[in-house]
């Protein structure tokens, strides 16, 4: 049986909802795009020298690699064209990117996205991946600005990552309730196709996935909830400790196998690391419609309100079972 291309399946998927206008689908194909072009890249890195830092400390503080910069670059190029893209925002950029020509000023949708997560593995060969999210804008009479992109998690239209690994894999979700798909590159001709079709994450089973180095920076009740899962004793059963330091890998293998990924807020920075708006929104829209559940420790990921275009928050993530019992375990 012949799979159906990600084209295919969105245009598919597109000729469902009467009055479907084709943007949102042409913002999917150029999310892909970028996806195609920068697995491309990643494959010859190395021969093409682009590994190690450019020297640039971005608004999040950290060092740029050159693969995010190159990456970043890719999705701007990539939505330039794009009349129904007004702007995008980006995790290393500290402003918004607004398109200046007339098409692109009366689109009515922003996208936004991490560029490369997990750059810390790149000079490793480990797994990386890009996030994404598509929000409508707020008022298409008036300019785009930072508010347009400062909605809550359960406003988005679609949301989805791509994961750089042994293969290229294309995973997102549209609509008012759209499933979750998910496609996988072929690289002799440059397609994704569908591999996995309406996932749901398991229950019951699994890994926990966090970074313990971090334990010392934890309040109690943290360290007790990962101690459960590590020592066996939380009421939803062990789980083997897996974590790659990206999160869409570890993302990834918990919306196949279930269980938990978890990044806590820390002592002396209780909103922890990851972005709302490019990382915790998106991956717990994701998580949602694949039946699991996204928290940050005391609320509903998708329902917090950003007022900050790189907002921090905790995430509890995985299996809804897990989510649950991660969350009583923090009152």
């Amino acid at each position: 049986m012949t799979r159906p291309t990600l084209i295919e399946h969105i245009r598919t998927t597109e000729r469902l909802h009467p009055g479907a206008t084709g943007e949102l689908s042409r913002i999917l194909a150029r999310l892909s795009l970028a996806g195609r072009m920068i697995a491309q890249r990643l494959l010859n890195a190395g021969f093409l020298g682009e590994h190690g830092e450019t020297g640039i400390v971005n608004v999040q503080g950290e060092r740029v690699q050159k693969l995010d910069e190159l990456a970043d670059a890719t999705f701007v190029r990539v939505f330039e064209s794009l009349g129904s893209v007004c702007a995008v925002a980006s995790e290393e950029r500290a402003k918004i990117h607004a398109f200046d020509d007339d098409e692109s000023k009366a689109g009515k949708y922003c996208v936004l996205f991490d560029p490369l997560d997990g750059s810390g593995n790149i000079d490793i060969n480990g797994s990386l991946g890009s996030i994404f999210s598509v929000h409508q804008r707020m008022d298409v009479e008036r300019p785009v600005s930072e508010a347009d992109f400062l909605q809550r998690g359960d406003a988005q239209v679609a949301a989805g990552y791509i994961l750089y690994g042994p293969s290229t894999v294309f995973v997102y979700t549209a609509g008012d309730d759209g499933p979750v798909n998910g496609f996988t590159l072929d690289r002799s001709i440059g397609e994704f196709f569908l591999t996995h079709a309406d996932i749901q994450m398991p229950a019951g089973g699994g890994a926990y996935s966090v970074n313990e180095s971090n334990e010392g920076q934890w309040d109690e009740k943290t360290k007790e909830l990962v101690a459960s899962f590590r020592q066996g004793r939380a009421p939803v059963g062990k789980r083997a400790a897996r974590y790659t330091g990206a999160l869409v890998a570890d993302f990834h293998r918990t919306l196949l196998q279930g269980g938990i990924f978890l990044y806590p807020g820390l002592v002396d920075r209780p909103r922890g690391k990851l972005r709302y708006l490019y990382e915790a929104a998106p991956l717990a829209k994701i998580a949602e419609r694949a039946g699991g559940a996204a928290s940050d420790g005391s609320r509903r990921t998708l329902e917090l309100e950003p007022t900050e275009l790189h907002e921090r928050c905790p995430l509890f993530v995985g299996s809804r079972g897990d989510v649950e019992y991660a969350v009583e375990s923090l009152r």
